[in-house]
């Protein structure tokens, strides 16, 4: 069989082959302008406004692309370090290993149930994961957070008896499909409608069919696949790299784990019970906003409650179910933080932070000995983090050899001479073509909107279409772009090669693809709601 190369490798020869196109592609620009859009100023390109300029070939730039690259990406080379650190805190206590033990207990127990036996319990978990996430990724864009599911996920997966491909299927790939089929993130919907000058989320009717539509699929897809790694598994594509996962699950085996409450445990509830109490009196309602809906909720006064309640009964049984306690509400937390508060990679670092810590205390360990632990985590993540930082630098050969303008401009033109359907099915292409090295979805719209509405009007297609367009071709090819810092964390957590998943997930890709073109073209024939 032949071996794939290294993810640092492979990273570092598309560098290379960014810099040679900087030597072909002449150099060029186009003038921007600043506009408000949905409250927030972007730059956009000014109609009309492309230009040559003198050409910036890249040579030895190769090299200062990856300082450049970790310095752009720090935030996500920070997360993924901070959320690693964080977990292996957490996983030396064993609360995940003894959580995963009784949840499959539990799902033994439904098996008994005819129901249940043909629906198949692990089918039906699956399936709601993937929804859940789906949904995440469709209403408010979950991305980067998709990096910290990884860690849990993955383990559950193995336990299961699939593979880490299967953990991040149930994520990152729901997450990231739900995004592609986005009903009301304001990230990629929200700013191409403004640019485009129509209603906000307007066409949510379709919109929503579509990501039924891409949802189900993927469901079966996954499922087809676990089922068939759950029958064989040497059959899967990182059998032997799962063999990381499997001994881990050995060594953190959940049978000789003794159940206990130390003090400190107490300590830690009682600290954050008084925490919350306080948190729900200076924020007693939360305002939460999903698309143009927005609803205050007295969210925290019912989490305060909830975790008061819920973290005395997980005490009396034992501090491994108190910590995992403290993971449900850091997730609530991190929901309600994106929804109600604006939260980013650095407010949902300190509450991962702050999650591993207090998990450390309440297994009574010292403060040296959690220190240690975070630096065996952080250590554990390095290459998840370094192949951020790396693959960033992509980006910045193209930009500093000012070749994407020129790119953009060559493709755009293209357009001119074609029907409203082979028109219609190059902007999806050059969409899709496009977030290979621009994986930023409101950048993408920001740079492209101006000039694919103008060409929507030329050509009497609606701008609501073209919208769509960019919003398929804006969200598969994330699934394999080696510039998106969240693909390339999210297989580094999971120990999965680029090159290995990329083989695996380009049939899965290639489907959505044509499965998204085939929503689009509807657009053109019939009369929709905001069509």
């Amino acid at each position: 069989m032949k071996k794939i190369p290294h993810t640092f490798t492979i990273v570092f020869f598309l560098i290379l082959a960014a810099a040679v196109v900087t030597w072909i592609v002449p150099g060029g620009e186009f003038v921007r302008e600043t506009i408000t859009v949905n409250g927030s100023q972007r730059m956009v390109v000014v109609n009309d406004s492309f230009h040559y300029v003198e050409s910036s070939p890249q040579t030895w730039q190769v090299f200062t692309s990856f300082f450049k690259g970790f310095v752009d990406k720090a935030d996500i080379v920070i997360f993924i370090l901070m959320v690693g650190g964080a977990f292996w805190i957490l996983n030396s206590s064993h609360s995940i290993d003894v959580g995963v033990k009784a949840f499959l207990r539990k799902i033994q127990k439904m098996n008994k149930y005819k129901v249940f036996q043909k629906i198949g319990v692990d089918n039906l978990i699956l399936s709601l994961i993937m929804i859940m996430f789906s949904v995440f990724g469709a209403v408010f864009g979950m991305s980067e957070e998709t990096i910290a599911f990884v860690i849990i996920f993955v383990p559950l997966a193995i336990s299961m008896g699939y593979d880490s491909i299967v953990g991040v299927c149930i994520c990152y790939m729901a997450a990231h499909v739900g995004f592609a089929g986005a009903v009301l993130n304001p990230f990629t919907i929200g700013i191409a409608q403004g640019i485009a000058q129509i209603p906000i989320f307007s066409g949510l009717e379709y919109r929503l069919v579509c990501w039924l539509v891409l949802t189900t699929v993927m469901i079966v897809f996954v499922l087809l696949y676990a089922r068939r790694i759950k029958r064989s598994p040497s059959k899967s594509p990182v059998y032997k790299l799962d063999e990381y996962w499997r001994k881990r699950a050995e060594d953190q085996d959940g049978e000789g784990v003794t159940y206990h409450t130390p003090k400190a445990a107490w300590v830690v509830w009682l600290l954050l019970s008084a925490a919350m109490v306080y948190y729900s009196f200076a924020y007693t309602y939360t305002t939460i906003t999903i698309g143009a809906a927005t609803a205050s909720l007295p969210i925290i006064p019912v989490a305060t409650a909830l975790f008061v309640l819920l973290g005395f009964l997980a005490l009396r049984k034992s501090v491994h179910f108190f910590i995992l306690n403290l993971l449900l509400f850091t997730i609530i937390y991190l929901v309600v933080g994106v929804l109600g508060y604006g939260w980013y990679v650095m407010e949902i670092s300190a509450l991962f932070l702050a999650m591993g810590v207090f998990s450390g205390i309440a297994n009574s360990e010292t403060a040296d000995g959690i220190v240690k632990l975070f630096i065996e985590g952080a250590k554990d993540i390095m290459t998840a983090a370094l192949v951020v930082g790396l693959a960033s630098g992509i980006i910045f050969i193209l930009a500093d050899g000012k070749v994407i303008d020129t790119l953009l401009y060559g493709l755009t033109k293209s357009l001119a001479s074609l029907g409203e359907t082979a028109s219609v099915a190059v902007m999806y292409v050059f969409q899709t073509g496009l977030n290979l090295i621009m994986p930023s979805g409101s950048a993408k719209a920001a740079l492209t909107m101006p000039i694919m509405t103008q060409f929507a009007d030329l050509i009497e297609i609606s701008r609501q279409t073209t919208v769509l367009a960019f919003q398929f071709g804006d969200g598969f090819t994330n699934m394999i772009t080696p510039t998106s810092g969240v693909l390339i964390g999210c297989l580094g957590v999971a120990k999965i090669p680029y090159g290995v998943w990329v083989k695996w997930v380009w049939k899965f890709l290639l489907m959505m693809i044509v499965i998204g073109f085939l929503l689009i073209v509807p657009t053109l024939y019939f009369s929709l709601p905001g069509f």
